[in-house]
């Protein structure tokens, strides 16, 4: 099963979905998003397959977010999604991507429903 996770190392949660992930015997594409983050059209289509707004798909306690005003009404999308290519600590996470689905899997334990029910940890 080919899985993708933006991940920060530095994040608990993002830490654990990773774990959660290899405990059922998968090894995924790592993708330390802070180093390499994705261009707008991937992260703009992952947004669109979790179901979720860009504004929700925008981290909440990050430093930038505060400048920027994360529920100013004024913001569009488009200068959300701008906003995380020039500051992508901004990109909320762990972002787990499979052929099924994509998710934030805040919290971790989101990322358990990606995974087949016959590799899920035992729990």
């Amino acid at each position: 099963m080919d899985v993708i996770i933006y991940h920060n190392p530095d994040c608990g949660t993002s830490r654990s979905a990773l774990a959660a992930i290899r405990s059922a015997g998968i090894e995924p594409d790592v993708v330390e998003y802070l180093k390499t983050p994705p261009s707008r059209a991937p992260l703009q289509q992952s947004i669109a397959r979790m179901g979720i707004s860009v504004r929700e798909a925008v981290r909440e306690k990050a430093a930038p977010d505060t400048e920027l005003g994360r529920d100013n009404p004024a913001l569009t999308d488009d200068q959300r999604l701008e906003a995380m290519m020039v500051h992508p600590i901004l990109i909320n996470r762990p972002i787990v991507v499979t052929p099924n689905d994509v998710r934030l899997c805040r919290p971790s334990d989101l990322v358990l429903d990606l995974l087949p029910a016959q590799q899920r940890p035992a729990g």
